[in-house]
């Protein structure tokens, strides 16, 4: 049976690498999109699968994964897709149910950008993606959402797309009730949980949901 998690490293940064390693479990599936080797590496884990253009990669690493005898995929430097895209594209073949996307944030707009708008795809509308690096996940509502985490806990929502309407939060300390959220306003940025969930539901649009674990530190 295939493993049902996927977690998939790209070549950015990491929050905590403390909680990122308790999320990992023996039983999910390690695909590393080229740099994010290094990251693994970092973890002391070792992926299921090597694959992307490479470019990130060093000559002491390719030898490090054909010594290890882990799975390699290696694709041209000109294609239509990034590193990241053939991975959801591997992850969701072997049948993952849940994807978990690490290294979003890498110093480059542009490819975070993308990275971010790959959880519009639409055949990862039933699939549970987020982008985790310890600290922060960030993932897609589009009906109903369940935070869980802490009191004190920082949830930003951000309308993808157009306007989200009919929003209703519970749990945090400014709560929505029915309310519109405009990608041009910042009406839903940094409200602050209140117990250890909270629940958001919206009845038409998109909405980001940032959590950010742990207060943030004041301006």
């Amino acid at each position: 049976m295939p493993k049902s998690k996927a977690w998939i490293f790209v070549n950015g940064a990491l929050g905590s690498t403390a909680r990122l390693s308790s999320l990992v479990h023996s039983r999910d599936w390690l695909v590393a999109a080229d740099g994010g080797y290094r990251l693994m590496k970092m973890l002391k884990r070792a992926p299921d699968l090597v694959l992307g253009d490479l470019d990130s990669l060093t000559e002491e690493d390719l030898e490090e994964i054909e010594e290890a005898k882990i799975p390699l995929q290696r694709f041209p430097i000109a294609k239509d897709e990034t590193d990241l895209e053939l991975a959801i594209n591997a992850s969701l073949a072997r049948g993952s149910r849940s994807i978990r996307i690490v290294g979003a944030n890498g110093g480059r707009l542009d490819q975070e950008l993308g990275i971010l708008f790959q959880l519009l795809r639409p055949d990862l509308a039933a699939i549970d993606t987020r982008l985790e690096d310890g600290t922060t996940e960030a993932w897609l509502i589009r009906s109903e959402g369940i935070i869980r985490g802490d009191p004190g806990d920082t949830v930003s929502l951000i309308p993808i797309e157009s306007a989200s309407h009919g929003v209703i939060t519970d749990g945090l300390r400014y709560p929505l009730r029915v309310e519109t959220l405009w990608p041009y306003k910042t009406r839903g940025i940094s409200n602050v949980m209140e117990s250890k969930e909270a629940r958001i539901s919206i009845r038409e649009g998109i909405l980001l949901c940032i959590h950010i674990r742990g207060p943030l530190s004041p301006d």
